[in-house]
């Protein structure tokens, strides 16, 4: 008989899953319930649907349901939310403005994705709170802007230099965070004339970044008239119906909308009903093949855990590509061909106006410490581009290594918009991925040309200084 494969979830990792499984083994039935209306879509390029630089929400969906239903013949159903599953009869039981559905299953893949952290302070249900964590947020944001852009009650144009944007100019916004969501929302909403006020509770923007790209970054927000408050500890969203001021422990910022970037959680609660194990990170917990504690049932994308490339741990780094890659592993090992998702290495990118930063590996003492690890750490500037050449600017680089070994363990980069930091950082994660040492690593042969690099590409400066003080 034929198998039947179940996934809970339709965007990156549930849709990778059912494409190459179908692709792979087409005699495969191959069934997805989504509870939203929404499959494999970017939610990564919802910024800059909001910024205005993205026209369509349609334009940030890869494939659509009709496509998937008609050229993958993939049973996708839409608008179904999975309210239990039973390992023991291996069945799923799906809710819908239809009915209730019982699928069985022979192998199942829960891809319930995270959802956007609402912290525990006073005033988050007030009107004008939001986040983002979806398309229907993506769309409430857009649509806040366009009627704040509207609205003659908002246009003031003696409101400052934010204001340089547009000929008229909106009123003050919070952004609560100053991780990925936080900063991409800020450049967002001061492109589109709002008073920007950004609020991290740490004393610098980026945390998993190197401190000096922590500082790059807030430099050019603050150029960019965004008020960076650090060490704002957000107490509670003040205001009546709506809110009207961000109060930290010691301030109090008028706004009129408030967007909170304060991370993500996996959605686990479907997986804890049914036993399966959730691991120290408050992730579903898999082995190599992303298989759970039960047979059959696996996990994948930003509900699930991996297992970090340089420490060997359990680790939730809910980023696109994990998403996609162990999705695509579990296609192939319920089609018949046992795949391993692999490592991963926290490897990250983050553009903050005309900047831009990646991160990767392990780049904090302590952490690597407690991996086992003696690290030591050297921060080098170089150039861009030849110096003869007629543009170019600085790439600054952050390289950790293992005392006694001389292994990368991290990496973190920072530049002008376009001048390489986040291409840079690929030959960093292809070294600690590889468990290359620094002493290998500023022998890397790469690639020289006046409009690209120095002949000594910054990676292998960041990598000579390093060795040096490892010698």
């Amino acid at each position: 008989m034929t198998d039947t494969v179940v996934v809970v979830g339709g965007d990156a990792a549930g849709m990778s899953a059912a494409s190459k499984a179908k692709r792979d083994d087409p005699d495969l039935e191959v069934v997805v319930f989504e509870k939203g209306e929404w499959v494999s879509y970017g939610a990564c390029g919802l910024p800059y649907y909001i910024k205005g630089e993205i026209q369509s929400l349609e334009a940030l969906v890869s494939v659509t349901p009709e496509e998937f239903r008609e050229e993958r013949d993939i049973d996708l159903r839409t608008g179904h939310e999975v309210v239990a599953i039973d390992p023991d009869e291996r069945t799923v039981t799906a809710e819908s403005a239809s009915g209730t559905v019982v699928q069985s299953y022979d192998h199942l893949l829960l891809a319930t994705g995270a959802e956007a952290v609402v912290p525990e302070i006073d005033g988050t249900d007030r009107e004008g709170v939001y986040t983002l964590g979806s398309m229907s947020d993506g769309k409430e944001l857009r649509e806040y802007v366009a009627r704040a852009r509207e609205q003659e009650s908002f246009q003031q144009p003696d409101r400052g230099p934010a204001c340089r944007y547009l000929e008229d100019c909106t009123g003050p916004v919070g952004v609560v965070g100053g991780g990925y969501i936080g900063l991409e929302m800020a450049e967002a909403l001061a492109a589109n004339g709002f008073e920007v006020n950004l609020f991290q509770r740490g004393d610098r923007l980026l945390k998993g970044f190197s401190e000096e790209t922590s500082e790059v970054v807030a430099d050019q927000l603050r150029e960019e008239d965004v008020a960076v408050h650090l060490n704002a500890s957000v107490e509670e969203l003040a205001g009546g119906e709506a809110v009207e001021a961000v109060v930290t422990d010691d301030d109090r910022i008028a706004v009129e909308m408030v967007l909170l970037g304060t991370g993500v959680r996996p959605r686990t609660a479907l997986a804890e009903a049914a036993g399966i194990d959730i691991g120290e990170t408050g992730a579903i917990a898999t082995d190599a093949y992303r298989e759970t504690n039960v047979p059959d049932v696996y996990a994948a994308g930003d509900c699930a855990e991996a297992t970090h490339a340089v420490t060997g741990e359990s680790v939730h780094v809910p980023l696109a590509l994990t998403a996609n890659r162990h999705g695509r592993a579990v296609g192939q090992t319920v089609s018949g061909q046992p795949t391993e998702g692999g490592g991963v290495a926290g490897t990250a990118a983050i553009k903050a106006f005309d900047v831009e930063a990646a991160r990767t590996g392990v780049l904090d003492h302590d952490e690597a410490r407690a991996a086992g690890f003696d690290p030591v750490t050297e921060t080098v500037t170089a150039k861009s581009r030849a110096g003869y050449y007629p543009e170019g600017g600085d790439v600054t680089i952050t390289l950790t290594a293992d005392r006694d070994s001389g292994r990368v363990l991290g990496g973190s980069l920072v530049s002008e918009y376009g001048e390489g930091a986040v291409h840079r950082s690929h030959a960093i994660v292809g070294a600690l991925t590889e468990e290359t040492t620094v002493f290998e690593l500023e022998n890397y042969d790469l690639a020289y040309a006046p409009p690209f690099n120095t002949t000594w590409d910054p990676v292998l400066v960041a990598g000579k200084v390093l060795a040096g003080s490892l010698r």
